[in-house]
């Protein structure tokens, strides 16, 4: 009795069944967190990348079948024997090239503030220059690769001026349909609207107390800039708005990988040093 009950019992508690069990729970408790925070972190219906992108798509589908809009909005500014008559108003060209001096002082305003924030230390001075390489890579990728690099120099799109409605050889062509009657600078879609959105988007570099009082004369100025290029004959309303939606949803895209993401896990490891408790 003594030999089984020491040799034989003794041998069955230490079966590696219960090990066995703590890490199948385990493995279930990482892998149910991994799930909860994949949901947590899932884009929601009010997510911008979700709305920019639903965006988009109803555009498209609306200007692919209403294509009188585009025709109705542009004949508001074209008369015949006169064309686009406001592109000739000094006011108007001057406003125009408002743009390209935004520009060039947004970039220097965004290297300068990149320097200072990499020449000092601190979560404050991290923040500031992760926020200053999302905007510059959004421009780069937003105006710069889809917009120039991809829409404006594939898709062939004619302008409103030079189209035969208003003046031109070419016929009317619908968004998102590739031709050959443009050849390079085309109208799908607009360049200086995308760059509008991105001044918009610079507004992640203003503190938050003062971005309501800021944001409400940088976005008139980028929605006037952008129906500026449709008073000129140079854009349709569907190169402007596909525009703007599709360079926010790289700009959306961008900012959730870029400044959203790395800044809650950020703070998780902040969060995680302080709950560490201190040895006595």
């Amino acid at each position: 009795m003594t030999e089984l009950g020491l040799g034989g019992w003794a041998g069955a508690s230490a079966s590696p069944v219960g090990p066995m069990v703590k890490r199948w729970l385990r493995r279930t408790d990482r892998a149910r967190a991994r799930l909860a925070l994949l949901a947590a972190t899932a884009p929601r219906i009010s997510d911008p990348m979700v709305l920019f992108l639903t965006a988009v798509i109803a555009l498209s589908a609306l200007f692919l079948a209403f294509p009188v809009i585009d025709l109705a909005v542009t004949d508001l500014f074209f008369r015949a024997g006169d064309g686009f008559a406001a592109s000739q108003v000094p006011v108007l060209k001057a406003f125009r090239k408002t743009s390209d001096i935004v520009l060039g002082l947004l970039m220097l305003g965004l290297l300068g503030r990149l320097a200072s924030a990499l020449a000092h230390h601190g979560s404050d001075a991290f923040t500031v220059a992760r926020r200053c390489c999302y905007l510059l890579v959004a421009l780069a990728l937003g105006p710069g690769l889809v917009v120039n690099g991809i829409l404006k120099s594939q898709w062939g799109r004619p302008r409103p001026i030079a189209i035969d409605a208003f003046g031109g050889d070419a016929p009317y062509q619908p968004v998102w349909r590739i031709s050959d009657w443009c050849q390079n600078n085309c109208s799908f879609v607009s360049g200086e609207a995308s760059s509008a959105v991105w001044f918009v988007a610079a507004l992640v570099l203003v503190p938050a107390r003062y971005r309501l009082a800021v944001g409400i004369p940088v976005v008139a100025y980028a929605v006037l800039l952008s129906a500026n290029r449709i008073a000129f004959g140079g854009h349709f309303l569907s190169d402007v708005v596909l525009s703007w939606t599709i360079s926010g949803l790289v700009f959306a895209a961008l900012y959730r990988l870029m400044v959203s993401a790395p800044g809650v896990a950020q703070r998780a490891r902040a969060l995680g040093r302080r709950s560490v408790p201190t040895p006595a």
